[in-house]
């Protein structure tokens, strides 16, 4: 791949992830918050699944299982911890929480499936728990909102660690479209249930929510993969960190947020640790069985 397509597919998935959140804070102007992100990755499942229907499908009820227990950590979970924390904190501190995933995926990977990572990584791990510490003000006085921020960064680790283990089963398209369907069927279903539903459809709010379901999702999704399939998927992931930064910058853009220094210092130090942890991952074997066609 030419390097400065490299450079510019980069920029825009990265842009696509970190924006979804100052996206997201703005629709829940007009929607509620499980409702909206519901219908985001219902809309997203739908039409996914239409794109890959020519794809081969799980024979058995417990892979179909997996799928949907993927949808529910990786899509139910994340996403319902996000769009909930943003009602009380700003964007760009939840796309900062969020995205320490890749921190954690160290410490569970080493204690749930025995892999050995390099120093490196660990003290990118290390470099980045340090950060979250002081991204939260140098004290652990969570509140409501950092608490979720925290629990999407969890429920997506444990997801990560469950497409490891079950992900060589599917068609990483098919698991794709699938664990979101499923994962935004849950969350549309929460949304109509434990909350009070609400909707203003007008152009804005339809306009987020299929800018949220197609380009945030679809398009990001499907560059991304692109992505890790004809590079380096470790130096790749490395690139993870402009993620929040996007959220950061969109936040305070389109939304005037104000953020306090300690969570810019802490921030840096964040970004230091994700490069540093996935900057040394192994080469993974080619997602080109993958490739939509």
């Amino acid at each position: 791949m030419h390097p400065v397509l490299f450079v510019v597919l980069v920029m825009v998935t990265t842009f696509l992830m970190g924006s979804s959140f100052t996206v997201g804070k703005i629709g829940l102007l007009y929607v509620s918050p499980l409702l909206l992100v519901g219908l985001r990755f219902t809309i997203a499942g739908v039409l996914m699944a239409i794109i890959v229907k020519r794809k081969p499908l799980p024979a058995k009820f417990s892979d179909w299982a997996r799928i949907f227990t993927i949808g529910l950590m990786q899509t139910a979970g994340v996403m319902g911890c996000i769009f909930l924390s943003l009602r009380t904190i700003t964007a760009g501190e939840s796309s900062i929480l969020t995205f320490t995933n890749p921190l954690l995926v160290v410490v569970m990977g080493t204690v749930f499936l025995g892999i050995r990572y390099r120093l490196q990584q660990w003290i990118g791990a290390v470099v980045g728990f340090l950060g979250v510490f002081i991204t939260l003000g140098f004290h652990m006085q969570l509140t409501t909102g950092t608490l979720l921020g925290l629990g999407a960064a969890i429920s997506w680790s444990i997801g990560t660690i469950l497409i490891k283990q079950w992900g060589s089963r599917f068609n990483v398209w098919v698991l794709t479209a699938y664990q979101m369907l499923f994962g935004g069927t849950i969350l549309l279903v929460m949304g109509l249930t434990m909350e009070t539903p609400r909707l203003t459809i007008n152009m804005v709010s339809i306009s987020i929510i299929l800018w949220l379901a197609i380009m945030a999702s679809i398009v990001q999704f499907a560059i991304w993969f692109y992505l890790l399939n004809e590079g380096d998927p470790g130096k790749t992931s490395a690139f993870l960190f402009l993620a929040p930064f996007f959220g950061v910058l969109t936040g305070w853009m389109l939304l005037d947020e104000v953020v306090e220094w300690y969570v810019y210092a802490g921030g840096a130090l964040i970004f230091t640790g994700i490069f540093l942890v996935n900057w040394t991952f192994v080469k993974k074997p080619s997602l080109s069985h993958g490739k939509i066609g």
